[in-house]
């Protein structure tokens, strides 16, 4: 069969990169042309659009980027068309995907969208176009099942969480050390301006933690030079690039800006602490915008506090130091956070490999759409 696959970003290419090598195990004539990246190219995809030609975050940098926008989305539109595919699978990046979605479903295209944009938390007056667009929904979240069908009245497939795999499999190949110094890991973000108003505070907590080595994960679109002008003041703070996981494996505990670093933290096995502090204006809109109650995904997965959270005026260097220091000597609170982790591991590899189930449910429903027709 034909697979026209569209992921936006980087986490888009390492899971479409394990989904193409899944779906290539089912199906051995497989032709898969997509949007992705390196990963995917390397799993067998014909990449014609590459993500960072792509990701434009924010609304001053979509606004300024908008005739790009529309140049991808008709070039998107014609190459399918022209490719002719037995499946649309879109993969998160909803921004781009839902548009396309609608466009597709309109051509009598089969729909499959992995990864449901996170609905439950806002933007959910996208559900009821998503449940008319969409064929076959998979989603990652063991809450989302639920989410829709009884809000929704909406069937969808949970299968599991990839990043399980993915982990367990860096895990295996590991070859790094045991560091000389005890390791406490640093995930400021991905942005500039994230990352300068969150590090300066793991930063000045660090001073209280001599005898440990504090060190960066950096994004890999940023200079060294950028976080030169942090940690110069600081002798036990370094940073490391392109080696995040290497880091979380050397790590006792870790201090994890909001987003998917707090699930692969987690799943890593590392105590932590969420952090999360923007601007006043950007907080207080999205307090208004964001319907969870929790930021973390390890929390809003088991539904209760799992980890602690500092929000906004809770995230200080006295805070940061009080909860850094229980995760380091408290052995009993360190025992329940290993138990907890445990369950959520259990949690998001129900019924095995994520990327295996969700290439299977893609060959299976086409299976049988096409018997029906």
């Amino acid at each position: 069969m034909k697979y026209y696959i569209i992921a936006g970003e980087a986490s888009g290419d390492l899971h479409g990169s394990n989904l193409i090598k899944e779906l290539k195990k089912l199906d051995t004539s497989a032709s898969i042309r997509c949007w992705g990246g390196d990963l995917m190219q390397q799993a067998g995809g014909d990449v014609i659009k590459h993500y960072r030609d792509l990701a434009f975050m924010g609304f001053i940098e979509v606004l300024n980027n908008l005739r790009t926008i529309f140049r991808n989305l008709a070039f998107c539109k014609e190459d399918i068309l022209q490719f002719k595919p037995d499946a649309l699978i879109l993969i998160d990046y909803p921004g781009f995907n839902l548009r396309i979605a609608k466009w597709a479903k309109q051509q009598g295209l089969k729909v499959i969208y992995y990864i449901s944009p996170q609905v439950w938390a806002w933007k959910e007056n996208r559900v009821k176009m998503m449940k008319e667009c969409i064929d076959k929904m998979l989603v990652i979240l063991p809450f989302e099942k639920e989410y829709f069908k009884n809000k929704w009245s909406w069937e969808v497939e949970y299968v599991g969480h990839p990043l399980v795999e993915v982990i367990e499999n860096h895990k295996l190949l590991a070859t790094s050390q045991e560091p000389a110094r005890q390791v406490v890991a640093l995930l400021p973000g991905s942005r500039k301006q994230e990352i300068a108003i969150k590090l300066p505070i793991m930063l000045e907590a660090s001073k209280s933690f001599p005898a440990y080595q504090f060190v960066i994960a950096q994004a890999p679109s940023l200079d060294d030079s950028f976080y030169e002008k942090f940690t110069a003041p600081y002798p036990n703070v370094s940073s490391a690039k392109n080696k995040t996981y290497d880091l979380l494996l050397q790590s006792k505990a870790a201090l994890v800006t909001s987003g998917t670093a707090t699930l692969e933290t987690a799943l890593f096995g590392v105590p932590e602490v969420v952090c999360y502090k923007g601007s006043s204006i950007s907080y207080q809109i999205a307090k208004r915008l964001i319907k969870v109650k929790y930021i973390s995904l390890v929390n809003l997965i088991m539904d209760k506090l799992v980890v602690n959270e500092l929000i906004q005026d809770e995230l200080t260097p006295k805070n940061l130091e009080q909860e850094l220091n229980g995760l380091l000597t408290n052995e009993k609170r360190i025992g329940v956070l290993k138990k907890d982790y445990h369950d959520l591991k259990q949690l998001l590899s129900q019924g095995g490999n994520a990327s295996a189930k969700a290439a299977h449910a893609i060959v299976n429903f086409l299976s049988l759409t096409s018997a029906v027709i």
